[in-house]
């Protein structure tokens, strides 16, 4: 029986040297979270035709994404993430502090945030950074205390080929009269 006991701890104790902080991916979580996110194009709460999705610190400084991108809800929780689940901080050990911050896109810009900004056509958004202590291990997860409302740039739509061809033969008559 000794043995057992022995091997458990062993095991607990390997098992918790691996474990990642791990926060609770929500923008709404009692009164210690409230950050609701706003199209500025309708001036509206986000929906369904939106995601978000954490950001966080590496150890050498840069912010990387981590877990996987949700969608704003629709409901009666409009303009917030409820169900973002668990995420793990990687390089982070539970109890320590991580930086995080959320970044939001429309959804038609791209699967990821990168892919939208790519885009240049506005429609997303991001918070500022937070530092908070992580949970995880025999820790729960910790929620994302501290982070602010925020809002996501309307989206420029580009111009249509078709609109592009009447501007250019408006330009060649204004210059065919001079």
């Amino acid at each position: 029986m000794k043995h057992i006991a022995i091997a458990l701890t062993a095991l607990v104790a390997a098992a918790s040297a691996y474990a990642q902080g791990v926060v609770n991916f929500s923008t709404r979580a009692g009164a210690t979270v409230n950050a609701p996110v706003t199209y500025a194009g309708d001036n509206t709460l986000a929906n369904n035709r939106f995601l978000g999705q954490l950001y966080v610190a590496a150890p050498n400084g840069t912010l990387a994404p981590s877990g996987t991108p949700t969608p704003f809800r629709s409901d009666a929780g409009i303009g917030y993430i409820t169900a973002g689940g668990n995420v793990e901080i990687p390089g982070v050990t539970p109890g320590s502090s991580a930086q995080v911050k959320l970044v939001s896109w429309a959804a038609e810009l791209g699967a990821t945030y990168a892919e939208a900004v790519a885009k240049g056509m506005g429609g997303v958004g991001e918070t500022a950074v937070i530092t908070i202590p992580t949970g995880g291990g025999t820790l729960p997860p910790a929620a994302l205390t501290g982070l602010a409302a925020s809002t996501i740039s309307p989206i420029i739509p580009e111009p249509s080929i078709a609109a592009l061809g009447l501007l250019g033969a408006g330009l060649l008559l204004i210059r065919r009269k001079k």
